[in-house]
């Protein structure tokens, strides 16, 4: 609906970003293997079912972060793996009698067609743990060599916690505190040497996928599948490893480790984003509050769920209710009824507000600030209406294209102005009939596009109608 504006970053030189680095449990300078240049490695899911919020909330935070750290001018590599061979894949395409390729073949489909609705744009590289099982082997068979893993016969290979004196350092507990407080979920095998040892290597199981290795046939153990991907696809050193706050242990800690052992420098920064709750509850489908991404779009909108997501702090533990949503979608609505104000009085998109991106940059630069980051684009909106009441011109198309810059930053541009012969004929024959003076076929011809969800505004340059 609004006209576009070139995205072009105006300001003079890249400003150094301030995130919340878990390894180091305080805001800290992105430190960069290589100046200009951000490799990102972003946990995806494990593909045995359709998507939900939680999921869309991860990959929206790292969405996010490349989208910012593009329009300031940075050269990104963002790698979101599919994890396609897991213990629920194999339970559940056993449940739904088809193989484990075709279950995580059908729900990485619906999962990526789910993103790209919600506005997440494709990573750079997408990897399958399956594809990188000679790698995983590899870096296995490393630790092996430098006494960081050992095998249990017809169990697998083990990696050796004991060996790696920093173990439970990126979420600040020791060996000992850890292995006391999972005492009660922690599975005792007594062959292992240390209930908190886990699998490198699976020994092959009757009916289960495997793969040949030096150990016999068996299948990767979760966390090397990670290490393998980021370190192929990005090298050693990369500069940040995210994921969702419940990956930081054991996964993200098992990863790091391996890594390192087997001589590897791994992630130089660490991100989490936080948890969601549901009309004040953890989502659990035991509480019968959890919702799939399809659905609440289906109910919500994707651009109203996507807004509601930023208003929180990507750490922070957000809050999804009716209120939180209803909120959202008058958001929504609000930079929509911008636009086509903006529209109806022939605004044209001018010069950016280098001053209001730079607050713009500030906010987002502070650990992805987007709640203080919306504030400031309402802020222009609510300038950019002043404007049109005062006919301040020059203010107004400075106010829409600064508005429409920062929100594509945000990928919550609005929807483009819809086009349809017949509608655009029928808004036509409303306007002539009007003119006319022939109020009453006007009213019919408004009634009936309404009852086909469509609301027609008239404004100075004439009618505009939308999708209701």
């Amino acid at each position: 609906m609004a006209q576009s504006a070139t995205i072009v970053n105006l300001l003079p030189m890249l400003l150094v970003m301030q995130i919340h680095d878990t390894m180091e449990n305080q805001l800290v300078e992105l430190n960069l293997r290589e100046p200009g240049k951000v490799s990102i490695y972003a946990c995806g899911p494990t593909v045995y079912d359709v998507p939900h919020l939680g999921h869309a909330r991860t990959a929206l935070t790292y969405d996010i972060l490349k989208r910012y750290l593009e329009w300031q001018g940075y050269e990104i590599q963002l790698v979101s793996n599919i994890t396609d061979i897991d213990d629920k894949i194999i339970n559940r395409s056993s449940e739904e009698g088809i193989s484990e390729t075709e279950l995580a073949a059908t729900y990485t489909a619906i999962y990526v067609e789910q993103l790209r609705e919600f506005g997440i744009q494709d990573p750079d590289s997408r990897p399958r743990a399956t594809e990188y099982v000679s790698e995983m082997i590899e870096i296995i068979e490393q630790l092996i060599s430098k006494e960081a893993a050992y095998e249990i016969a017809g169990n697998g290979i083990y990696f050796d916690v004991s060996q790696f004196e920093t173990y439970g350092s990126l979420i600040h507990r020791t060996a000992e505190e850890l292995r006391e407080s999972a005492q009660g979920r922690i599975t005792v095998d007594e062959q292992k040497n240390d209930p908190l040892d886990f699998a490198l290597w699976k020994s092959a199981k009757p009916g289960e996928p495997s793969w040949g290795s030096p150990w016999g046939p068996g299948r990767p153990g979760w966390h090397i599948e990670c290490v393998a991907m980021s370190l192929d696809l990005l090298g050693a050193d990369f500069d940040i490893h995210g994921g969702g706050s419940d990956l930081a242990f054991p996964h993200h800690e098992n990863e790091r480790v391996e890594s390192e052992a087997a001589g590897h420098a791994f992630a130089r920064h660490w991100m989490h984003s936080g948890m969601l709750n549901v009309s004040g509850e953890k989502m659990s489908k035991s509480l019968g509050n959890f919702q799939t991404l399809g659905d609440a779009m289906s109910r919500y909108g994707a651009r109203p769920l996507r807004l509601a997501m930023l208003q929180a702090h990507y750490r922070s533990l957000m809050e999804l209710s009716d209120e939180t949503m209803a909120g959202a979608s008058g958001g929504i609505e609000r930079i929509d009824a911008f636009f086509r104000r903006m529209l109806g009085a022939g605004i044209l998109p001018g010069t950016i507000s280098v001053e209001v991106k730079e607050k713009f940059a500030q906010a987002m630069g502070l650990d992805l600030g987007t709640p203080d980051a919306l504030g400031i684009i309402f802020e222009t909106i609510t300038v950019g209406n002043s404007a049109i009441d005062n006919e301040e011109t020059d203010i107004a198309s400075t106010a829409l294209a600064t508005v429409t810059e920062l929100l594509e930053v945000l990928g919550l541009s609005q929807v483009r102005n819809s086009t349809n012969d017949e509608i655009d004929a029928l808004v036509s024959a409303r306007q002539e009939a009007r003119e006319m003076k022939e109020f009453n076929e006007a009213d019919r011809i408004r009634d009936e596009l309404q009852s086909r969800g469509i609301e027609i505004e008239d404004t100075a340059n004439g009618p505009i109608w939308r999708y209701i």
